[in-house]
Parts: C-alpha cells; structure tokens; sequence
C-alpha cells in the first residue's frame, strides 16, 4: 500500500510507471525492499479489505477535526454532497463486478461494460474532504447505492455535516425521507422529475413578485416558498426556492459582452429561520464542488480512472487509495504550507517536487535513454 499511496502522489499514472521506478535507492528507505512488481502490487490491492482504507480515512478525518481544518461556513452548516462517476467503460473486458448495458450503433446492438460509484464529499469553509464512495452492484439504481454509503457515512461521521446535497437525481423521497429520519436536511435540483411539485412552485411564484440581490452569481431574482405538499410520498411538507441569475461575460474571440441567464430551483427540507433564501442558493451551487474539486481534480491530475487491475475489489481499492492520497496532499497543502508558498506555486508543482524525490534516487545507470543511447 505504500508503493501505491507513492504511485498517487507523485501522478505516475499507471502500476508499469512504477514499476520503472525499480532501481531507485528510495525504495529501501520507504519500504525497506525492492518495490514489488507491477503484478504484484495490482494482486495485493485485489486483495486488500477495504474496511482498512476506510478507518485510514475516519483517521484522517478526526486528525482534521481535531487540528479545526473543516470548519463551517458562515452560516453555520457543514455540507455532505453525493454524486456518482462512471470509472470507465469498454465493450471488450469486463469482470465480476461490471455493471452492462446496451450501445446501439450502426453495426447493431453492442454489449458495454462499466464501472460506477457514489462519492461522499465534506464541505467546509475553505476545506474539502472526500469521506467515501460506495460501487453500484448489478441491477439496482444510482439512489439504492447512494442510500447504501449514507448508512455507512451516518454510522461513521454521525455529526460531521448537517445538510445532505445532490444532483436532480437526490430529489427522491428515499434520501429526503432517510435524512430527515436521521436529523439531516436535504437541498437538491427541483427538475420535471416532480411534474405536480414544479408545477405549483411555478405557478405560485409567477404571482408572486421576486427579491433582487447581487451576489458572486450575478444579479438575481429569487423565490422562495415553504408548506408544498405536491410531493404526496415525502413525511413532510418541503420548500422550494428558484433562482434566476443573469451575468455578463465578454468573450475572448471577438472581445464582445454576453449576456448570460440561469434558470435554478430546490427543493430543500430547511426551514427558513434555519436557512435563509441566500443560504439555500449558495448551498445549491456548492453542488459543484463535487465536480471540480472532486472527480475532475482525481480523474485529471490523480489518474483514479485507470484501470489498474479490472477485478472489483482492486478497482474499489485503488480508489480508495486514490481518495486517502488527495485527502492527506490537501491536508499538507493547507495546513502545512504557508499563503506565501501557495500564492508562489500551484498544486501540480508541488506534485512534481514529489516526483523529483524518487527519481533523484535513480542510479544514472538505470536510465532507458541512457541504456538505449549510450
């Protein structure tokens, strides 16, 4: 697990980049041997219970607690998000675990296999964490693994946040019914999923006039309405918000203003004196975080997409891995450098500096170019 955590810190990329990495005298100082082959560290990992990674990362998490690196926003509620990502997909290998489905194509109906999680974030003030992710098994639906991780995140990190956020997806009565079952809050993308819900926020807030605000958004106009009952299978009554938010970007190819409009609504548990409209609006857009700071952050810089050995449990590792690397590289970068050296240098660099420590460890001897051009 070590030559892995140094596999994900340095970005190799791939168990054959490791591999190369072999001569270097690093090794028998991190893990006091000659690193294992490619093979071998894919078969360990396949191996590997993955119970373990996640008490590494309720450690990790007290650790942060405890050093007050997650606090709350200002208004005061910690925020768990959950969104799914597909690892991958292929129509040739496929193993145990694939979830399949059905691609037509001009040649005719071709089987493809793939691989999905949910993903659990933390989100504080000005810190970020990745709590957990849960595989979807055969058969059953983004929401039934999504409930599934909750149990095992409510268990674990019971007080850790106070609201739970998702996609249009998590405005199901399983997740809002379960949260509020647990003393959590719910605020996720009001769609066409709810006809009759939509129909009455619209309809309601057409005849109702809007409050202007100017935020970091744009200049918006805001609804905001509690006590809808359209939504018949939730335990109680729930309240919407809309949001439409106009802003104006001048583009880069023939240097003319846009004008720009967004059309956002939620529904959330929250009551008002808990959460006011500004509150609901910044929680719904904080959903994005989950995307850039999360799968676009693992997927491009930390290569977590790989597949590094296609068997199930070794894919759940590497993941896991993949999640405890970036969790502890964020723990350094905000806690142990200073705002000078952050402002200075970006996040990639310092992963380079990582990397510079274990080929500085490179016999010259050992180089390919050297051995191929003398």
């Amino acid at each position: 697990m070590r030559s892995t955590a140094v596999m994900f810190l340095s970005r190799l990329g791939s168990l054959n980049a490791l591999e190369q990495s072999r001569p270097s005298r690093f090794w028998e100082k991190w893990i006091h041997q000659t690193l294992p082959s490619a093979d071998t560290v894919g078969r360990i990992c396949a191996l590997t219970e993955e119970a373990d990674l996640r008490a590494l990362l309720h450690h990790l998490y007290s650790r942060m607690k405890r050093m007050k690196a997650l606090e709350p926003p200002a208004h005061g509620l910690m925020v768990g998000i959950l969104d799914a990502h597909e690892s991958h997909a292929t129509f040739r290998r496929h193993c145990s675990g694939c979830l399949e489905r059905v691609i037509h194509t001009k040649q005719g109906d071709r089987t493809q296999y793939y691989h999905r999680h949910v993903t659990f974030l933390l989100a504080g003030r000005d810190a970020y964490m990745v709590l957990d992710v849960e595989p979807l098994r055969r058969g059953e639906d983004e929401v039934t693994a999504a409930l599934r991780l909750l149990e095992r995140v409510l268990a674990s990190y019971p007080r850790a946040f106070d609201v739970i956020l998702g996609d249009g997806l998590y405005a199901d009565y399983r997740v809002f019914n379960y949260a509020r079952k647990h003393g959590k809050d719910c605020v996720a993308v009001l769609k066409d999923n709810h006809p009759d819900l939509l129909q009455d926020a619209l309809g309601l807030f057409g005849a109702t006039p809007p409050v202007t605000v100017k935020n970091e958004f744009g200049d918006c106009q805001q609804w905001d309405a509690e006590g809808f009952t359209s939504w018949s299978t939730l335990d109680e009554p729930v309240r919407v918000v809309r949001s439409v938010e106009t802003r104006t970007v001048r583009r880069q190819l023939d240097d003319q203003d846009e004008e720009l409009q967004a059309h956002w609504m939620w529904a959330t548990t929250l009551s008002s004196p808990r959460a006011a409209t500004q509150v609901v609006v910044q929680l719904g857009h904080s959903r994005w975080m989950i995307e850039n700071q999360g799968f676009n952050e693992l997927v491009n810089r930390w290569h977590a997409d790989h597949v590094y050995k296609h068997e199930p449990q070794a894919i759940l590792v590497f993941w896991l891995l993949s999640i405890i690397c970036l969790n502890v590289f964020l723990a350094f970068w905000n806690r142990n450098l200073k705002p000078a050296v952050r402002r200075a240098v970006s996040m990639l660099h310092v992963a380079r500096q990582i990397m510079s420590e274990l080929y500085c460890e490179m016999p010259a001897s050992s180089s390919p170019a050297r051995t191929a051009y003398g």
